[in-house]
């Protein structure tokens, strides 16, 4: 409920404070007085349009502020974390703060286009306040937040009337659930068909790796070997000479060194001195005789095998393609195709499990199909059941509020659909769309054509009459609901205001006197000009104040006593008093 709204410097209005109470309130005010000015600027602060043409003539800002008092239904909390049903939720689930269940919204436009807005102490965006604000006021006229001319929301209003707003909710648990589950097997579908390829090739890389019979290292060994077997003539060549130095023909280096050996003895036996170089000698004698037959063995062992070249080039070939496909690059050592190879069988195993899990959400999806259709079903049955006690129901409200006549029908069209596709949406299987026909003989149309916003008040309060026990939102605004109407239907608008107000707040610009002294509260809008400033005040007024705004819109005339006693009349008859 709307408690007190301030104003600054907001179009015609300077500086004004108006309390606002429970149950009915008129607005009331001789015509271009600005009455819509206060609407217009509760829709400002509510997330509506700004501009800097708002802000009042000579000013460098426009302000709007108002107080909220959560009741009972705005305080109630979801079970879900994150279903957002009442203005509790949304707060609690931005992370605002409050106290004594009361909330203070502010917003702001400068002369240099900026805006500004807060919920408590919270800044937020537009969008966030507009998303906060549709729990808690609902206007109704030619300004924004007009519901019914959305045609989202007819399905909302169907649903409430026909109690169907938990079994839909828990519908569309179901279908988000299936939606979700359906667009995991795709994924799954789609991985299959990736999958394939990816086992196709990790099969045949695992099977290439694994008829190669590969050890670690060998690819070191047999480079070494081909070397080896490739450059025989080189090396024959090479030791052949080496052998013929160390003992060619009895005039190579052994032959010469046991001469030398002969001699070191020779000359130590006769000269003692000499001893430790002739046993230095003898040692090299000995080391150097063993490498030459080191040499002479080797040269034995060199056999020339043109087969074995083959095979080890052949294998080094296949090292070679193996590192080329499965290691970093072909200088790498062999260890790492057979480190590839053991990924590679894992990864295997991995995706062969994988079909596993598309069994249980193929039987998984079969069964929430299933429960999606035949709930929806079911929903379907009860919409239809409930649209033509709502229909009955809105048209005898119209005819009382001066609209006889008025054909009001509730369309439910089963959306588009295949018997493989089922034909349903997250709310249901049905399109649902208020058509109307506002005069005899004249087609039903989508509501949103109706071009009078009176037409389009008194449709809204129609709904609002028969939703009164379900709809959660406390504040209702109407405008221009007196369009085009007046003698005893103005008074069945004012009476069905009245007991709308009996579980809400409602607000109401009206001219009607007619309608006015139903109200709980009224409040005056007057125009003033000061100097050469032209400025609109507002205030709560009562007692003869209001006798005389009453006589005003009686007559013309809040002076003359026939005037005054006729509305005082009123007022006792449909108020209780002044």
């Amino acid at each position: 409920m709307l408690e007190e709204l301030t104003i600054k410097d907001f179009a015609l209005i300077d500086n004004a404070t108006v309390e606002f109470g429970k149950g009915f309130t008129v607005l009331s005010g001789e015509t271009g007085a600005g009455k819509s000015l206060l609407i217009g600027a509760l829709s400002f602060l509510l997330g509506g349009k700004a501009g800097v043409e708002q802000i009042r003539s000579g000013q460098d800002e426009a302000v709007v502020s108002g107080m909220f008092c959560l009741e009972e239904s705005e305080l109630r909390t979801s079970d879900s974390e994150d279903e957002i049903e009442t203005a509790c939720d949304w707060l609690n689930q931005h992370g605002i703060p409050f106290e004594d269940n009361r909330i203070l919204l502010r917003r702001y436009v400068r002369s240099n286009g900026k805006t500004g807005a807060w919920i408590g102490s919270v800044p937020v965006t537009r969008a966030d306040l507009a998303s906060f604000c549709s729990f808690l006021v609902d206007i109704h006229g030619q300004h924004e937040h007009q519901s019914l001319m959305k045609v989202t929301e007819h399905r909302k209003f169907l649903d409430s009337f026909a109690g169907l707003n938990e079994r839909v909710k828990s519908y569309t648990e179901d279908y988000l659930s299936l939606v979700d589950k359906r667009k995991r097997l795709d994924e799954l579908n789609a991985d299959d068909r990736d999958k394939a390829q990816k086992i196709d090739l990790l099969t045949f890389a695992v099977k290439e790796i694994e008829e190669a019979k590969l050890k670690s290292g060998e690819d070191k060994e047999l480079e070494e070997e081909e070397i080896k077997l490739s450059s025989y003539e080189k090396l024959f060549s090479d030791v052949n000479a080496v052998n013929s130095l160390f003992d060619g023909d009895g005039n190579g280096i052994i032959s010469a060194m046991k001469k030398i050996r002969g001699l070191a003895s020779s000359l130590s036996s006769t000269d003692k001195k000499l001893e430790g170089l002739a046993g230095r000698f003898e040692n090299l004698f000995y080391e150097l005789s063993d490498v030459s037959d080191e040499f002479r063995n080797y040269e034995h062992s060199l056999v020339f095998d043109p087969e074995r070249l083959a095979s080890v080039q052949e294998r080094n070939t296949l090292l070679y393609n193996l590192k080329k496909k499965y290691a970093s690059s072909v200088n790498a050592s062999i260890d790492e195709v057979i480190k590839f190879h053991d990924d590679a069988r894992n990864r295997l195993n991995t995706l062969n499990d994988s079909s596993k899990d598309r069994d249980v959400l193929e039987k998984e999806i079969a069964a929430l199909e299933k429960s999606v259709y035949t709930k929806a079903r079911e929903i379907s049955a009860e919409r239809k059941s409930a649209s033509q006690r709502m229909a009955a129901g809105v048209e005898a409200v119209l005819g009382e509020l001066g609209m006889k006549g008025t054909r009001f029908s509730v369309s439910i069209v089963e959306k588009p659909g295949t018997a493989v596709e089922q034909k349903c949406g997250p709310y249901g299987m049905d399109d649902i769309e208020f058509l109307i026909s506002a005069n005899p003989g004249s087609p039903l149309q989508s509501l949103a054509k109706i071009a009078s916003g009176g037409e389009l008040s008194r449709v809204m309060l129609a709904l609002k009459t028969i939703l009164s026990a379900s709809d959660s939102i406390g504040t209702l605004v109407f405008d221009e609901i007196d369009t085009g109407i007046g003698g005893e239907v103005a008074v069945s608008v004012g009476l069905h205001l009245k007991n709308l107000a009996k579980n809400r707040q409602v607000l109401c610009i009206t001219h009607l006197a007619s309608i006015a002294v139903y109200a709980d509260n009224q409040i005056k809008i007057q125009k003033g000009v000061s100097g050469e400033q032209t400025s609109t005040k507002v205030f709560k007024i009562a007692g003869q104040e209001r006798v005389s705004e009453i006589a005003r819109m009686l007559s013309g005339d809040a002076q003359s006593e026939q005037s005054l006693n006729h509305a005082k009349i009123m007022l006792e008859k449909f108020s209780g008093g002044i």
